[in-house]
């Protein structure tokens, strides 16, 4: 049997990571996600006289059956006391949420947002379309070094690199291609992504916080919408957290898709344990293809899933630029997810 070569890059990083496998310490052993925090207000709003549920512990179908209890009236109220809450709780009705980021954000008031935190590198869910009556949802994850700041500006001021930006493309193209799609896009920066390429980004504690942030996101998307079908797309490494949820995400979940992904935190396809269809790109000169695809007690994230070996299916991109090209108009990228986001959940973009 012929010998697997071993590229330079892989053998250095996997030098490395042995190394720091031998000095131990906190950086080794599988990655640890972080409990989600108390949310400002939640005294309050839990000794609020209408009773609503706890923020961190109900899930969604919880509190969206609470507030399917309460008259008009008194849920606008409890969105107005407390919009930092109700405007980023999973299963509170998207009106509702919109009103509370409209009063708690009023530089945002012209934006569907459905979710705004700034403290610290911030969080922020901007919807494109109409959710409420969308039969198909696509949901954009970042990757490393996204922020608040760079939200609408993209990463050091490279508009390309901007979660907002990239979401308007894929909606004109959809809406471009067809008109009457009712197809919802959500820019979801709704975890904190690492910085840089130091021990965060090496392992994946943040994405598997993020990865239970997004089951809980998807889980109330589908509440109420028995027919409606979800795509998910991670670019970076927000693949590994759409890696990491897959296995708990609603079976409306039906395609997952990887681009420029520097691995999925998986061995292979059949790793991720989801029914989803799982595809794959990494354009030509983008600079993720030099990343090893390697794991070694929680430091690296696995086969890169646009190795052929890892089974996933091929998205075309070989006229993408770079790694942060996926989303520019000319794009067959571009073009393939409008695609996908606008056929039914067995329809093939390629």
């Amino acid at each position: 049997m012929p010998r697997r070569l071993v590229t330079p890059h892989r053998a250095i990083l996997t030098a490395t990571l042995s190394g720091l496998v031998l000095l131990g310490g906190s950086m080794l052993g599988p990655a640890r996600a972080t409990p989600p925090e108390t949310p400002v207000g939640a005294a309050a709003w839990l000794a609020d006289p209408l009773a609503p549920p706890d923020p961190v512990t109900a899930g969604p179908a919880r509190v969206a059956a609470f507030f399917a209890g309460l008259a008009p009236a008194d849920a606008t109220a409890l969105a107005r006391r407390f919009p930092q809450i109700t405007g980023n709780l999973d299963g509170v009705p998207t009106r509702l949420r919109y009103l509370a980021n409209r009063l708690d954000h009023p530089e945002a008031a012209d934006r569907q947002i459905l979710g705004y935190d700034d403290s610290a590198d911030g969080r922020v869910i901007e919807v494109l379309g109409d959710l409420d009556t969308a039969d198909r949802v696509v949901i954009l994850v970042p990757g490393v070094d996204t922020d608040l700041a760079g939200f609408d500006t993209g990463l050091g001021g490279v508009q390309r690199r901007a979660p907002a930006w990239q979401a308007r493309q894929l909606h004109d193209r959809i809406r471009a291609g067809e008109p009457g799609a009712r197809v919802a896009v959500v820019a979801w920066l709704g975890y904190d992504p690492p910085e840089g390429m130091g021990r965060d980004t090496v392992r994946e504690d943040r994405a598997a916080t993020g990865a239970l942030a997004l089951q809980r996101f998807t889980d109330g998307l589908v509440l109420g919408h028995t027919g409606r079908s979800i795509v998910v797309v991670g670019h970076s490494y927000g693949s590994i957290v759409a890696g990491l949820a897959a296995p708990g995400l609603p079976a409306q979940v039906t395609d997952i898709v990887a681009l420029g992904s520097p691995g999925m935190g998986v061995p292979d396809r059949s790793g991720l344990r989801t029914g989803a269809r799982v595809w794959a790109c990494a354009a030509p000169g983008d600079w993720i293809r030099r990343v090893p695809g390697v794991r070694i007690l929680g430091l690296g994230h696995g086969r890169l899933p646009s190795d052929p070996e890892f089974g996933a299916l091929p998205l075309p991109c070989d006229d993408v630029d770079g790694h942060d090209g996926y989303f520019e108009p000319h794009t067959a990228a571009l073009q393939a997810l409008a695609d996908l986001a606008a056929t039914h959940p067995d329809g093939d973009p390629r």
